[in-house]
């Protein structure tokens, strides 16, 4: 069983599919936790870090780290500058501390499949001087490659497909393009048997896009909390059923406000062009494509080559007239 101290993130918190023993909520400070956990038996603590008083100092994580187990400590880290600088990470690894995540979907996998040090390494900084340990820069800016695509796949209704998608799209473009796709904080892409499918966790995800500057295009299956920082455009996946729009809706009334003017995608779609008109007008939003249902198990789709080519795949467009003309001479054989 296990226990969650929550604070800014406790609506997310509470609807994890673990067992929990025990959850409370406020702003603590390490001597209060100590004090209700000490004889208190659990399995995981799934700590909001933003439940620490003075949670941004570190010397605040080393006090707990010294007063409990941290084998038993996942830490959600919230989006904070100072949090996720090269020096807090590679303080937390040191402390022994290796389970920490910013991703809610991500907790639950932890907690059966724990990190190791050889998981974390690569946030341990030795011998580094305060300068070279300054907070990250997760724009986009360091992309070198200036005609790499960054594309990523959200889910904005729960579960709206971003994962098949993104593998759907990059069976047809690396046909014609140097494609990579890339999923964060899931793992999903190792029930399909492709070794070319890459995962990684969203803290590594800047640094995964650096190190594959000579790709033309790389896809990020974002699913719903991914962050859309490193990626240079976002496709919003929307599966326009009532109870997935209605949950969307009552989790956040200004959902579609905030992507006002972005790549809005109807996915899974049965809607015909009037009620799509009907959907646009009650939501306030505009479509950019309508994606029906389709069969996975095949590679070529030409609703996904169409929406390829309107994102401006032109090398798609050149080779689908060229087959479309060898069709037309296939009669003569």
């Amino acid at each position: 069983m296990n226990v969650i101290v929550s604070n800014k993130y406790q609506g997310e918190l509470i609807n994890l599919d673990i067992d929990i023993i025990k959850s409370i909520k406020g702003e603590f400070s390490v001597e209060d936790l100590i004090s209700q956990f000490t004889n208190f038996y659990f399995n995981k603590m799934i700590l909001d870090i933003t439940a620490l008083k003075d949670y941004q100092n570190i010397e605040t994580i080393q006090s707990l780290s010294m007063n409990m187990d941290v084998s038993n400590l996942i830490l959600l880290l919230d989006d904070s500058e100072a949090v996720n600088s090269p020096r807090y990470l590679s303080s937390l690894v040191s402390m022994g501390i290796y389970n920490f995540t910013r991703n809610i979907d991500s907790i639950k996998f932890l907690i059966d499949n724990p990190n190791s040090y050889k998981d974390v390494a690569q946030y341990h900084l030795l011998n580094s001087t305060f300068e070279e340990m300054a907070p990250i820069n997760y724009d986009t800016s360091y992309t070198k490659n200036i005609a790499l695509r960054v594309i990523g796949i959200k889910n904005l209704t729960p579960h709206a497909g971003s994962t098949t998608l993104t593998v759907m799209l990059k069976k047809i473009l690396e046909k014609y393009y140097d494609t990579l796709a890339v999923e964060v904080d899931e793992h999903d892409f190792m029930y399909l048997n492709d070794k070319t499918l890459k995962s990684c966790s969203s803290l590594d995800l800047p640094a995964f896009i650096a190190t594959n500057q000579t790709k033309e295009v790389i896809l990020v299956d974002l699913n719903e909390r991914g962050s859309i920082s490193s990626c240079t455009e976002v496709l919003y996946l929307v599966e326009p059923g009532l109870v997935k729009l209605n949950k969307l809706i009552r989790r956040d009334k200004r959902a579609f406000e905030k992507i006002a003017g972005k790549k809005i995608i109807l996915n899974r779609s049965i809607l015909n062009e009037r009620d799509i008109r009907d959907f646009e007008y009650e939501s306030h939003s505009k479509v950019y494509y309508n994606i029906p249902n389709l069969d996975d198990k095949v590679t070529n789709h030409k609703e996904l080559e169409e929406l390829l080519i309107r994102l401006g795949f032109v090398r798609i467009s050149d080779t689908s007239e060229g087959n479309k003309n060898n069709k037309i001479f296939n009669i003569f054989k």
